[in-house]
């Protein structure tokens, strides 16, 4: 099973490489809008009628998400800056995650109603580990069983949040590309790659989520073993 997991980890290191390497690529070739990022984001909002969503540049490379908290599209400054085909698939799909919000898509709501749960959960999962690593003191206060089965609980709401968060981000980009051809900002070729570049991005969800569900089974049969 450890092997197994292993190779998630290369498996999810090459897709994000990937990806890299396909944003790098396509944010050489410029869109046929002329748009910034920043101008596409704000074109999308508009065009679905949403006026009451920020957008602002955050440091760093591809760390471009929507906050639902505070309703802001925050984009990389080479999505907020960029007039490339990359920039504006990475900005409208940004945007097309404030349009679930402003529709009150399901999975999202439901995605957002598990990020506390899954910030405590990851936590204490933490705890668990840093203390049955340096002493087994959890494993002389509790029996064993006890221990996994809270592995367990805890890891399957991680487990079910990166499931999730897989229709929420695979809409977000439909929604995206459909807008993106509609409004006419890229033409059949730029589409193609725009495509081609949120497909990766989604991939890397789609490796996480299948990386947690095989720790998940990792950690049910040692539970399983623990009572034999």
């Amino acid at each position: 099973m450890i092997l197994i997991l292993i190779v998630f980890a290369l498996v999810g290191f090459i897709v994000q490489t990937r990806l890299k390497t396909k944003f790098e690529k396509y944010s050489k070739v410029p869109v046929a809008a002329g748009l910034t990022g920043a101008e596409v984001a704000e074109k999308m909002l508009h065009d679905h009628g949403i006026y009451d969503v920020r957008i602002i540049s955050v440091p760093g490379k591809l760390t471009d998400h929507y906050n639902p908290l505070d309703k802001t599209v925050n984009l990389s400054p080479d999505v907020y800056h960029g007039r490339s085909v990359a920039a504006a698939a990475v900005a409208a799909h940004e945007v097309g995650h404030a349009v679930q919000h402003a529709t009150a898509y399901a999975w999202l709501q439901m995605r957002s109603a598990l990020v506390p749960i899954v910030s405590f959960s990851s936590r204490m999962l933490s705890f668990i580990f840093l203390f049955m690593l340096f002493g087994s003191v959890i494993v002389h206060l509790f029996p064993i069983q006890t221990v996994l089965l809270t592995v367990v609980i805890l890891q399957s709401a991680i487990t079910l949040f990166t499931i999730i968060t897989l229709p929420v981000e695979y809409d977000a980009s439909n929604r995206a590309l459909v807008w993106l051809n509609s409004a006419g900002i890229t033409s059949v070729r730029e589409h193609n790659m725009a495509k081609d570049a949120l497909k990766w991005a989604a991939n890397t969800y789609l490796v996480a989520a299948l990386a947690s569900i095989a720790q998940l089974v990792y950690y049910i049969l040692l539970y399983l073993n623990s009572r034999d």
